[in-house]
């Protein structure tokens, strides 16, 4: 056996081999030490292997799915091999022979299709990237929905298209690997290198045209050479890793270049679109925006806000199709609670296209395809575009479904191998195999009756031993009767004993036989239908593809529509030149998070980067706390929005076509690469400022803060310039730089803006309001005071700013330190009670019901003259 397991391993070096043994997996050697490490299971020994001891650890095989994630999670590969002999056969064979085994699947991050391993609402995509001569492709695929697509992708934009799929595990040319390994490592996905065979164009090319049975791909789109190679290096790895038991991929989709909004991976993080900073879903915007109740919604959602449109024709008809969900609530509602009936018909397909499906994969296909002819019977006047589109890929099924519904039962169990999903009165065979499984000692008893009769001995037998089976038992005085003519033509004589004497007879010996074999015939029976189903549903599985893809657009425009409805959005108009016009703009996730927090409302502002391009940059001023970062993500957010198809969170929005998004917000090293603070944030403005046409949306927030005061604003004054004078894009730029405010005096698209606070008491309060105009100062010293900084502290710094703003006038900075001896804060301030204006005591003794209307005129009057008279001394 070990040397089995040795020459099974040496094929399989870079993966931990799962080696079945009855109902366990066990692990040997290294591959034990290391999956014991990571599983957190104990590590024991089983023989020896040139002197030393075998280490071995296991799990049961009924467990296995959950100790494969928790493998994959942590980087590991496996290869799981299995008994593919029965242990009788081997035997045959001689008594020391070992049964036959084999890998029949390589698990690996990006190609998992068990529910109990995948995120549902998330895709599980497995991205190869080619390059030939300058020019790249990259192709992905989910494996769990039969998704295959392709784009092209020059190597300068591999980071980006990572980012926006976020694969699991990326393919590779061994050629070019060590090029473009930190890339992949820095997408967080795991890097797996090929044979430059693999990536081979013109025999990937005959790979893609036999799987998918054409002649040429011309009939899918026309594709360059590195779009074949990477195509044909997914198929290449699926076959290895699948053991040429390929999924069920659809033909290939090719996504033309710059038909979705160029968004980089730093904009992504920066705005929080799938994952929040802290790196999980909950406060991202998907979560924020996602009420579909389907999987396959849930995916599709996740897949548009990755990649807006930038079809203005597509845009529209989505739009059209949410305010037709809107205009018609008694449809969208009756839509959604259909919906709510649908299982994930996508990964239920391609399970039972791997073999690693069930019966409940069946009724998966049956549930899914009833539910959806009822919803298209729902939209039949729907007007035409995308909701009236989807009704007609949800009819055509009734035949299969009928099928289907015949076959199985209502609930059937998670595995073939346990029998019963078969309803009654489907298949004669099994309906008496399981009469004779269930019901064997009933049928026994009905023939013993009749034979009693036939024999005319009311005393007449039917009993079983496990020497001579099923026999009829008689008196020795009843035995001459059965051994005479005719009844001897029926009643075989088998033995006599001391008190009775026992026959059998044909029908008996054959009974005896089907019930023996009633449970493995019925079994049996069961698996041959179930492949029977299984083939006919991969027979129609375009159409039925075709309809999983249909009800999610369904979901997803009802979900937007719900959203809209819900959370007070507004259809926006979108246009072909550079407008960008807010009325009452709101951030979604903020929002929900001061509702949630009982927080108050949130406060809405306008935004308006004219389309005539005379105000297309605005520079905005404010303290620190009062809304300018979460300003300039929530109007980043309405375009991306806007674009994905769904409605906006403002009382108006007129968007002209953005063609890329950059942000720049917030601050981060990356110690892992080298990079300060500062570093990262230069690195990204200087993407935006290489990359960034005249459509494209960019918010940048305090750029120069990680360096000194005069390099920062250096930088950020002639970063402004060049993106007002050679990007020309609509600009949203926030400071702290006050110097900066008059450029915009200086350049004729420039305006300034400022968020609105209201000094009280020596305190700051933030209005959160977006005004024109200019900040006239940034408050620190007052947020540093709300943070809790130490009254010493504060009052120091008071001290110290106005030194800094008067050595600003009198040209004295180089003496500031003698102006300000080091150790005048060293004594702390006791805090002073704020004296209490004489109108507010006088208010805090009112009763306001105790009050006429002539006591409450004369009392206005009163706190008229106290406010004259100026706070109590």
């Amino acid at each position: 056996m070990m040397a089995q397991y040795l020459g099974i391993k040496a094929e399989h070096e870079g993966a931990l081999l799962f080696y079945r043994m009855g109902d366990f997996y066990e692990l040997f050697f290294d591959d034990a030490v290391s999956a014991a490490a990571a599983l957190d299971i104990a590590l024991t020994k089983r023989g020896k292997h040139e002197g030393d001891d075998i280490p071995m650890c296991g799990v049961p095989v009924h467990a296995a799915e959950g100790y494969l994630l928790t493998l994959i999670r942590k980087g590991f590969r496996v290869a799981v091999c299995e008994q593919t002999e029965d242990p009788a056969e081997a035997k045959k064979r001689g008594s020391k022979s070992v049964v036959r085994r084999e890998v029949v699947r390589l698990v690996t991050p990006g190609t998992l299709t068990e529910d109990t391993l995948l995120d549902a609402r998330r895709h599980n995509f497995l991205a190869a990237f080619a390059e030939m001569r300058g020019d790249g492709a990259v192709a992905w695929t989910d494996i769990s929905t039969g998704e295959l697509s392709v784009t092209p992708c020059p190597p300068v934009r591999l980071a980006p298209e990572l980012a926006r799929l976020s694969p699991r595990e990326v393919l590779l040319s061994e050629a070019q690997d060590a090029d473009w390994a930190e890339t992949v490592t820095q997408s967080g996905a795991s890097l797996t290198p090929l044979s430059r065979a693999s990536f081979d164009s013109t025999s990937g090319e005959k790979r893609l045209c036999a799987l998918f049975g054409v002649s040429t791909l011309d009939a899918f789109g026309s594709f360059t050479r590195p779009e074949i190679s990477a195509m044909a290096a997914l198929v290449d790895y699926l076959e290895i890793t699948q053991k040429g038991n390929l999924p069920l991929l659809r033909p290939p989709r090719r996504e033309e270049a710059g038909a979705a909004v160029q968004i980089d991976a730093a904009t992504r993080a920066n705005l929080e679109l799938t994952r929040s900073l802290s790196g999980g879903r909950a406060g991202s915007l998907i979560a924020a925006i996602d009420r579909t109740v389907t999987a396959g919604g849930g995916r599709l959602l996740e897949r548009r806000l990755n990649a807006p449109s930038r079809d203005l024709s597509l845009i529209r008809a989505r739009h059209d199709a949410v305010q037709h969900a809107v205009d018609d609530a008694a449809l969208a509602e009756k839509l959604r609670v259909a919906l709510r009936q649908i299982p994930d018909m996508d990964r239920a397909l391609s399970r039972l296209a791997l073999e690693r499906g069930g019966p409940r994969d069946l009724s998966a296909i049956r549930d899914g395809l009833a539910a959806a002819s009822r919803i298209a019977a729902f939209l039949r006047d729907a007007p035409d575009g995308i909701l009236r589109d989807a009704a007609q890929a949800l009819i055509g099924h009734d035949d299969l479904v009928a099928r289907l519904d015949e076959a199985l039962v209502a609930d059937p169990p998670l595995l073939s191998r346990d029998g019963g999903f078969i309803a009654p009165g489907y298949d004669p065979d099994l309906d008496e195999a399981r009469t004779l499984r269930d019901e064997g000692r009933g049928v026994i008893g009905r023939m013993q009756s009749d034979y009693a009769a036939q024999a005319a001995v009311p005393a007449l037998k039917i009993k079983h031993n496990n020497v001579l089976g099923y026999f009829v038992e008689v008196t020795a005085t009843h035995a001459k009767r059965m051994l005479a003519d005719p009844l001897s033509q029926t009643f075989i004589h088998r033995q006599t004993t001391a008190n009775a004497v026992r026959f059998t007879t044909v029908p008996l010996s054959e009974l005896e036989t089907k019930i023996l074999n009633a449970r493995d015939r019925a079994l049996e029976i069961e698996k041959r239908l179930y492949s029977i189903l299984v083939a006919d549903i991969l027979d129609h599985s375009g159409p039925i593809g075709d309809a999983a893809r249909a009800l999610a657009e369904i979901d997803l425009t009802t979900a937007f529509a719900d959203l809209a409805v819900g959370e007070n959005w507004c259809r926006p108009e979108i246009t072909t030149d550079q407008a960008f016009e807010i009325t009452g703009g709101r951030h979604p996730v903020v929002e929900q998070a001061l509702r949630a927090q009982g927080a108050g409302p949130f406060v809405a502002n306008d935004c308006t980067l004219s389309a005539d391009g005379l105000a297309a940059l605005w520079l905005l001023t404010g303290p620190n706390m009062a809304g300018k970062s979460t300003f300039l993500r929530q109007n980043a957010v309405m375009a991306l929005l806007a674009q994905m198809g769904a409605f906006v969170p403002a009382r108006a929005a007129r968007i002209g076509m953005v063609s890329q998004l950059f942000s720049r917000v917030g601050a981060a090293d990356d110690l892992a690469r080298g990079r300060s603070t500062f570093m990262v944030e230069m690195v990204e403005t200087a993407a935006i400022l290489n990359q960034a046409d005249e459509n494209a949306l960019v918010i940048l927030d305090e750029i120069g803060r990680g360096t000194a005061t005069y390099d920062g604003l250096s930088i950020a004054w002639a970063t402004l310039e060049h993106l007002h004078d050679a990007n020309r894009c609509r600009t949203l730029f926030a400071t702290h730089y006050h110097e900066m405010t008059a450029l915009a005096d200086k350049l004729d698209r420039a305006r300034n803006a400022t968020v609105a606070v209201k000094e009280w008491q020596g305190d700051v309060i933030f209005l959160h309001e977006v005004r024109q105009g200019s900040a006239d100062r940034s408050y620190g010293v007052q947020v540093a005071k709300l943070a809790g900084l130490p009254d010493a502290v504060v009052a120091r710094a008071k001290v110290v700013l106005a030194a800094l703003e008067k050595g600003d006038v009198d040209g004295k900075r180089t003496t500031l330190v003698d102006d300000l001896p080091l150790f005048s804060a060293a004594p702390p301030q006791q805090p002073q009670v704020a004296e209490e204006h004489p109108a507010i005591v006088r208010l805090t003794d009112i009763r306001p019901d105790e009050l006429s209307p002539r006591d409450a005129l004369d009392l206005i009057y009163e706190l008229r003259d106290l406010a004259r008279s100026g706070p109590t001394r």
